[in-house]
């Protein structure tokens, strides 16, 4: 680019992350959120970007700038506050952000603490501003900036930068129902439907094309994307109207064409996804199913209904579920598996039919989860795969070991017992090369 104004495109990130393709920033927009800002730009471009944590951005100064004109006449130096405000608009870039979509959320410049400038700045000055973004909370980020000309610092200082979500936009195709709630920062793009009991939380951004209705609540910063179907009827044919509901929290993503359904009377009433979950094109949630937080569905991923998954837990691509059937803890369901049986927590479960190929020790390790512990999920694995005891004596043998004492071993312990109650179906497991050892229901008809 070659003034300030237009959009630009930053050079490739490989210079600080090694990846290869240049990151998009649209300058305009993004500093139109910065609240209280000076009138005129203050950045020409962008040359180094880490989306989240650094930027690098570029002013150069000109005898043409207005501030120049009383600052000082016949010796013209750039103000410090005008240095401040152009690092409080890299800062801005740097926090709102968002992939190339348009801001939900604006900037407001709080306050500077330990502000320094070290050397004037004049015209012909090539102004290098450096931002790294230290921490958030509650809606104030805290940021770094450093000025500097032909790599000496000029200013400094940190800035501190409260993120408001902006006022909600509607595309003038969009059909939103006057009876729905579109929270504070939600984008709604054009043809999408929104019905009259759908409550959008704050930063939402639904898609064209997508519909969502029925009495659902969806929590802040989702994104729904085209031609996803959110909280239509459940595929029930017992279903005869009844008010049921959809209850989803913060930060879930629907890609293209997924489908949730509301809950029906028989199974409570209502769906529920938890928080942080992915559903990738074409999964679908069936009616009444309880899903927790930070799950990933694959592509065309589909649960029969009253289906529950844990925390943590990978359905793979064109999976299947099936109804009443329950998905444990951080468990990873293997691509085009067929689970109709409860599927343990913790393990691999891969196959038409299912089988148990072992810990998901990949899954626990990308999630944290100590080496001590995956050690004792793998002995207690043992005792239930590799064994000739049955079920009930490997229950019993890890319960008596002292070494297996962990709130995980004890979940998948608990988790065994409960798969053999009530409407459960019992757990799987079959294991490779093996015959089945299923856990059955002790109360089935």
């Amino acid at each position: 680019m070659d003034g300030a104004g237009g959009s630009v495109y930053t050079q490739p990130a490989s210079r600080v992350a090694r990846v290869s393709r240049p990151v998009p920033l649209d300058i305009p927009v993004l500093l139109d959120r910065l609240c209280y800002r000076y009138p005129s730009l203050l950045v020409d471009s962008v040359v180094e970007h880490v989306p989240g944590r650094r930027i690098v951005a570029v002013k150069n100064v000109t005898v043409n700038e207005d501030y120049f004109q009383g600052h000082f006449p016949g010796t013209p130096l750039m103000p410090g506050v005008m240095m401040i405000e152009t690092l409080a608009q890299v800062a801005t870039l740097l926090l709102l952000d968002e992939g190339g979509e348009a801001p939900t959320r604006r900037a407001v410049l709080r306050g500077v603490n330990d502000a320094k400038f070290r050397r004037q700045v004049v015209p012909g000055d090539r102004l290098r501003l450096a931002v790294t973004r230290e921490r958030e909370r509650r809606g104030l980020a805290v940021a770094r900036g450093v000025a500097t000309v032909a790599d000496r610092a000029v200013a400094e200082a940190e800035l501190l930068l409260g993120i408001e979500y902006a006022e909600p936009e509607v595309h003038p195709t969009a059909v939103v129902h006057p009876g729905a709630v579109i929270g504070a920062g939600t984008v709604v793009g054009p043809y999408a439907v929104i019905g009259p009991e759908v409550r959008l939380g704050r930063g939402t951004r639904v898609g064209a094309s997508a519909v969502i209705d029925g009495d659902t609540e969806l929590g802040d910063d989702c994104h729904v994307l085209s031609f996803a179907s959110v909280g239509q009827i459940p595929q029930d044919l017992k279903f005869r109207g009844e008010a049921t509901g959809l209850r989803i929290g913060h930060r879930n993503v629907f890609r293209e064409f997924v489908t949730i359904h509301r809950g029906t009377r028989g199974g409570g009433g209502l769906t529920r996804i938890g928080d942080d979950n992915v559903f990738m094109a074409y999964a679908h949630v069936a009616h009444d199913c309880a899903i927790g937080n930070k799950t990933l569905f694959g592509n065309g991923a589909t649960l029969g209904g009253h289906v529950v998954v844990e925390d943590g837990a990978t359905i793979s691509a064109g999976s299947g579920v099936h109804q009443f059937c329950h998905v444990g803890r951080q468990a990873f369901i293997g691509g085009y598996t067929v689970v109709t049986r409860d599927a343990l927590p913790y393990a691999k479960t891969v196959g038409n039919r299912a089988r148990v190929y072992g810990l998901n020790r990949i899954g626990l390790e990308r999630r944290g989860v100590s080496q001590q512990t995956i050690a004792k999920l793998k002995r207690a694995f043992r005792y239930l795969l590799q064994s000739k005891l049955n079920t009930s004596q490997a229950l019993q043998r890890i319960d008596s070991d002292p070494d297996l004492d962990c709130s995980e071993v004890a979940h998948l312990v608990e988790f065994i017992r409960e798969s053999r109650r009530g409407s459960r179906r019992g757990v799987t497991l079959r294991r490779p090369l093996g015959r089945a050892e299923p856990v059955e229901s002790e109360n089935r008809d």
